[in-house]
């Protein structure tokens, strides 16, 4: 019977001990969880809370303190990202504004001059006013456009399209522009009837967009083509021109709003940097994805890529 008490007591005593030593552990760990977490808060360091031990709760809560963390830290990235893109954007849009505008009022002061013009030369001033109005006017409806499509009840209302025709009609649409370039056209359009589930208004504001970019900054290639394909079980649209292409450097940013090549800042590239931004998304809004493969002066190549409608 002692020996039973003394056995009894013993192992009351190792657990009294054990539990003490735990709770001091513990509570050591704790401490360095909340020094590390207070040590970063105050740095702005992108560090994890790397903590040794061998308490599975404490591990547990390791994993989700630093899950926490790298959530806050990207949250801070994205911010950083977003505020230097609106600072960029503002700026190119004071210049895309300013632009024109200056022109306009130049153009309103030529009218109003007291040194009278000949006829001939007031038509071509008004003809030259005319054209910056619109050109302003379709500048602010850009920008009107990619608003409305980056809210969030904007939707795209589907159906079933045919992607040969719309190709076929934005070519014949472009033909007289592309031909007054000088530029060979490369039309490969399959005669079998190819299908997407998406929308035709906005494919045809895809193309254009493409189109356009292709004509204002790959006119020095020579050449324009439209390759419509199958690939797999998705079908694809190729609108390519072997100019100065885009440096590798600039093309995961062309798609951003309002970003320009350096080029383009100047008239003889006149660009508002907002037609790429609504073709992705567009694009992306017909579950379609929109990429760039460009090697100057070989070949720069955008590609609409949709789940293909089997018939």
């Amino acid at each position: 019977m002692i020996v039973l008490l003394c056995l009894i007591i013993g192992v009351m005593a190792v657990t009294i001990v054990w539990l003490s030593y735990s709770r001091r552990k513990l509570n050591q760990n704790i401490d360095e969880i909340a020094d590390k977490i207070t040590e970063i808060i105050q740095d702005e360091t992108d560090e994890k809370v790397l903590i040794q031990t061998d308490q599975l709760k404490i591990q547990q809560l390791l994993i989700q303190i630093n899950r926490l963390l790298f959530h806050k830290q990207k949250v801070i990235a994205d911010y950083a990202k977003t505020q230097e893109s609106m600072k960029k954007m503002i700026s190119n849009m004071s210049h895309d504004l300013k632009t024109p505008l200056t022109v306009i009022l130049g153009y309103a002061e030529k009218l109003n001059q007291e040194q009278p013009m000949t006829q001939e030369e007031q038509k071509y001033v008004v003809m030259r006013l005319n054209h910056k109005v619109n050109s302003l006017v379709g500048l602010l409806n850009q920008f009107f456009d990619l608003v409305k499509i980056e809210s969030e009840d904007y939707e795209i209302p589907l159906s079933k399209i045919s992607l040969n025709e719309i190709c076929r009609q934005i070519v014949l649409e472009f033909y007289d522009l592309l031909s007054s370039k000088g530029l060979r056209v490369e039309i490969e359009i399959p005669e079998q009837p190819i299908y997407i589930f998406g929308n035709e208004q906005a494919m045809h504001r895809i193309l254009s967009n493409l189109i356009s970019n292709s004509i204002r900054y790959g006119s020095d290639g020579g050449v324009f083509g439209l390759t419509l394909r199958e690939e797999g079980e998705f079908v694809a649209v190729d609108v390519w021109d072997r100019g100065k292409g885009i440096a590798e450097a600039n093309q995961d940013r062309v798609f951003e709003r309002l970003y320009t090549l350096d080029d383009a800042r100047n008239p003889q590239f006149q660009g508002s940097g907002l037609g790429l931004s609504i073709s992705k998304r567009l694009t992306e809004g017909m579950k379609g994805t929109i990429t760039l493969n460009s090697s100057p002066f070989e070949k720069t190549t955008f590609t609409c890529k949709f789940k293909q409608m089997k018939l």
